[in-house]
């Protein structure tokens, strides 16, 4: 009888390869140690984690560069994180918005303001408030976002309504701007009314994109001729604009608008093509438009920025006669970040807007992009090539009340439907009698 055949034996030695049984499990063995390198190497790369944003200001640079400096700073203190980030204009953004936010689609992080109401009435946006440090933030800016129980926006941009002007042309047309920097309303009527007759547009404004560039003189007027409380109700529905300070006061500006003072393209004209029709071609004597101005304004002149040592001046509004609070002006929260409701990543997407929230990143908005910030500051520590602009502007704001907020962030529903049509647009353009701005603002309560 043949004795049983043994096993072939599987040898451990450097003569494996001649083993068929050990040749055919090598290409596993080589897999297998593949499998095992791309696990060690895990922590950093599957972990990895992508938080999306989309912003406003593609064409504003200084805003641009402050916001990706933060995001590096975000990301090299979070190793593993990377923020994504898309620039979109105003509109193409809010486009944009509406399509991603209907299908489950939008960025974990995005741009707001704060009459986007909708967004928080149909709970797309994470309540922070408890998770950003709000001790680094102004009151008055946290209190914008502030809805019911919830606080639902990080306030990064705020400004003042200013009254910008070109000082040479002030100086060719003979005119001499009061020492406190505020025309009284017969003075700047007749501004108007000198420049228009030496060709120069008195004030360049439109209201080709937006919603509230043509109504800047009038509710500043209004401000300072009702005074805070009486303001308020108007603006809220609890004062008729049959009251005569109102009429009174629209009656005024129909003489500024008869006079003259918008260009013929007001209608059509885009607010970025009013900064350059202002500072750069054809040229306006004033710009009335709020204190984010320098945020294009101070590109260089080839990205749509005022030419080099343009002569720029900042006075009041008018004082009304008979008004109330003639230092009154209006305050505003602007450019904001908000987290989407929906993300997964609403806790990282807080850390982010946290990283915004400290003295030193406020400085940084202040000395880069010389806008407001609703980020507490130190303005004594400015310094760059525009500081003295800065100090201007806090000379021009130094003895200011402010009501919070401007009409398109106040009211509500059908009024400020009706406001923009009207007083932003109607007015402003020439197309509208006083009389009829008071019927169709009455009957929108």
């Amino acid at each position: 009888m043949m004795p049983a055949a043994e096993p072939p034996r599987i040898r451990h030695d450097d003569n494996e390869g001649d083993n068929p049984m050990i040749s055919a499990f090598r290409p596993r063995r080589a897999f297998i140690a593949s499998v095992f390198a791309a696990l060690v190497a895990l922590p950093t790369a599957a972990l990895a984690q992508e938080l999306t944003m989309w912003s406003h200001w593609a064409a504003e640079v200084a805003k641009r560069a402050y916001v990706e400096d933060a995001i590096k700073r975000f990301e090299a203190s979070k190793p593993g994180v990377k923020v994504k980030i898309t620039w979109y204009e105003k509109s193409a953004l809010y486009a944009a918005l509406k399509t991603a936010l209907r299908a489950g689609q939008a960025p974990d992080v995005f741009y707001a303001e704060v009459d986007q109401t909708d967004y928080i009435d149909n709970n797309l946006l994470a309540d922070l408030s408890t998770g950003v440090n709000w001790n680094n933030v102004e009151p008055w800016a946290k209190q914008a976002w502030t809805f019911g129980k919830g606080t639902y926006g990080f306030p990064l941009e705020a400004s003042t309504v200013e009254v910008y002007y070109n000082t040479k042309l002030m100086a060719d047309l003979g005119v001499t701007v009061p020492a406190n920097g505020q025309f009284d309303q017969a003075a700047f009527l007749d501004l108007v009314k000198k420049a228009r007759a030496k060709g120069i547009t008195p004030m360049s404004q439109g209201v080709g994109d937006r919603p509230f560039p043509g109504a800047y003189v009038t509710h500043e007027a209004l401000l300072k001729k009702l005074g805070m409380n009486d303001y308020d109700a108007l603006m809220k529905g609890k004062l008729s604009w049959s009251d005569p300070r109102v009429v009174e006061t629209l009656t005024w500006v129909k003489q500024l608008v008869d006079a003259g003072a918008f260009p013929t393209s007001f209608t059509s004209l885009k607010l970025g093509e009013s900064h350059i029709y202002f500072h750069t071609n054809p040229g306006a004597l004033m710009f009335q438009v709020a204190s984010w101005y320098t945020a294009r304004a101070f590109n260089p002149p080839d990205k749509g920025g005022q030419p080099v040592n343009f002569p720029l001046g900042i006075m009041q509004s008018p004082a009304m006669n008979g008004g109330a609070c003639n230092n009154c002006k209006s305050l505003a929260v602007g450019g904001s970040y908000v987290v989407n409701a929906a993300s997964p990543r609403k806790d990282l997407g807080i850390a982010f807007l946290n990283s915004f929230a400290t003295p030193e990143m406020g400085n940084k908005w202040l000395e880069n992009v010389l806008v407001q910030t609703g980020i507490k500051t130190d303005a004594s520590k400015i310094a760059g090539p525009h500081a003295g602009y800065f100090k201007q502007l806090a000379k021009a704001n130094e003895s200011n009340t402010y009501y919070f907020g401007t009409p398109v962030q106040v009211m509500q529903g059908k009024p400020k439907e009706v406001f923009t049509q009207v007083v932003n647009s109607a007015l402003p353009a020439g197309s509208i009698s006083v009389d009829d701005v008071v019927k169709q603002m009455n009957a929108a309560k």
